[in-house]
């Protein structure tokens, strides 16, 4: 499996482990795994206030070990920068001291969030007298698979402490250095506090690993891949173990015939250069005929000084050329593209239906926002467009677990099972149903 981050896989990635010389990738999964068993059942037992209290701990020693992980991270980017990464990507790797600062608090915020653990879902007294109710109930041992962003190390591992799950984490080989900081300093603050250290682990090794991991089915209860399509692909097709897919971002903004221009300009600028890596920045955009030559020369202008390379298909290639506008005839995979960079594919679209199928045609079911005046135009937009989450005038770039208020994220879903958008706690609990009587028999 390749990370679709990395431009090449490290010789560690690719050298098969001499026998007899270390564990076998499926021993050292079962280890893993066994460990993080035996810690999940510590987790579920905490209350609210001992796991709070750790998730301070834990943000305090990120904070602690900013110097070790800054440069840990310099190694990871260095190497990148040899291997040929790209400027997007390594903007994804790179972690710096305000990031750290960011992550750390990320742990905090998640700390004010109810306890999900307990919750009941419902629950009813049956004419028998039975008192039925659904609570939640972590998970158990949580896997992830994901690429170079090492944020997700620090967050994976505090939504998995404050529901109750113990966490694998296996991350891309371009943040190896980074990863393995974190997770050191997560460790030794879990232990300090009285927790078990293995309720967060890295597992390290080749290809091999992640494939023991991915079959590790009753050893581990969820497994979250979280990066580009083929290791999203690849981690939902070949894993025997329960997965929940993770947000690919085709991400459209449409400007509709009723949009206000201000509005359209400042939110496609936004959608697409507020931070182009991550899954939530625009990939597309489409502009109803109408209001094409009013609103394209401006926004394009915008868009191509902020660095953007536009891929126009005829009628938008057009109006750039007339504005004086730099583009290149887009083709049919770049309408397809989740570029994770400046560039962006541009289309006139006749009219909201043809936006629409667009939308349908290249969309991931990510996030799609229309920008309009007009609210049954809003209205049909919202009813018709399958997406995770759909923006009525706002940038795609709010589809985010801290934006809606919920700490950090686990991932974002675009899957239609268990859990679809920002996945936080409650996406990280099963349930169970406890039932009390009083000598009732059926």
């Amino acid at each position: 499996m390749t990370d679709t981050l990395e431009t090449t896989a490290t010789a560690d990635d690719a050298a098969p482990t001499a026998a007899g010389d270390e564990p076998s990738a499926a021993a050292t999964v079962r280890d893993l795994a066994g460990r993080a068993r035996v810690a999940s059942r510590d987790l579920a037992l905490l209350t609210r206030a001992q796991k709070d209290a750790a998730l301070h701990a834990l943000a305090d020693a990120v904070v602690a070990a900013t110097e070790t992980v800054v440069a840990a991270n310099a190694e990871d980017l260095a190497r990148g920068r040899e291997q040929g990464m790209a400027e997007g990507l390594q903007d994804r790797l790179l972690l710096d001291a305000d990031r750290v600062a960011a992550v750390a608090q990320a742990l905090r915020d998640v700390a004010g969030l109810p306890d999900p653990v307990g919750e009941v879902v419902r629950g009813s007294t049956l004419a028998n007298g039975l008192q039925i109710r659904q609570v939640r109930v972590p998970m158990g041992v949580v896997g992830m698979i994901y690429e170079a962003r090492p944020n997700v190390t620090v967050d994976a591992a505090g939504l998995g402490l404050k529901s109750g799950n113990a966490v694998i984490l296996r991350g891309g080989s371009a943040a190896a250095s980074t990863n393995r900081a974190l997770v050191d300093a997560l460790r030794e603050a879990l232990a300090a506090q009285g927790l078990p250290a293995d309720a967060v682990q890295l597992l390290e090794g080749g290809h091999e690993a992640v494939k023991e991991l991915m079959r590790a089915r009753g050893l581990v209860d969820l497994l979250i891949p979280r990066g580009g399509a083929q290791l999203i692909q690849t981690v939902v097709t070949e894993s025997t173990v329960p997965v929940i897919e993770t947000g690919v971002g085709n991400c459209h903004v449409y400007l509709d015939v009723g949009a206000d221009p201000q509005k359209a300009v400042a939110i496609a600028v936004n959608a697409k250069t507020h931070r182009p890596s991550v899954c939530n920045a625009a990939e597309s955009l489409l502009v109803h005929r109408d209001v094409a030559e009013q609103l394209l020369p401006r926004l394009l202008r915008e868009l191509a000084d902020a660095g953007v390379d536009l891929r126009t298909d005829e009628r938008s290639g057009a109006v750039a050329a007339a504005a004086g506008v730099a583009s290149t005839p887009a083709t049919e995979e770049d309408h397809a593209t989740e570029f994770h960079d400046l560039a962006m594919s541009v289309a006139v679209v006749d009219d909201l239906d043809g936006a629409l199928e667009h939308v349908r045609r290249y969309g991931t079911g990510h996030t799609e926002a229309i920008v309009t005046e007009d609210r049954a135009a809003a209205r049909r937009w919202v009813a018709e467009v399958d997406a995770a989450a759909v923006m009525v005038n706002a940038s795609t770039r709010f589809t985010d677990g801290g934006e809606f208020g919920f700490g950090a994220e686990i991932g974002i879903s675009t899957q239609k099972l268990h859990a679809r958008g920002p996945m936080a706690l409650p996406e990280l609990t099963s349930t169970k149903w406890v039932v009390e009587g009083d000598g009732q028999i059926r």
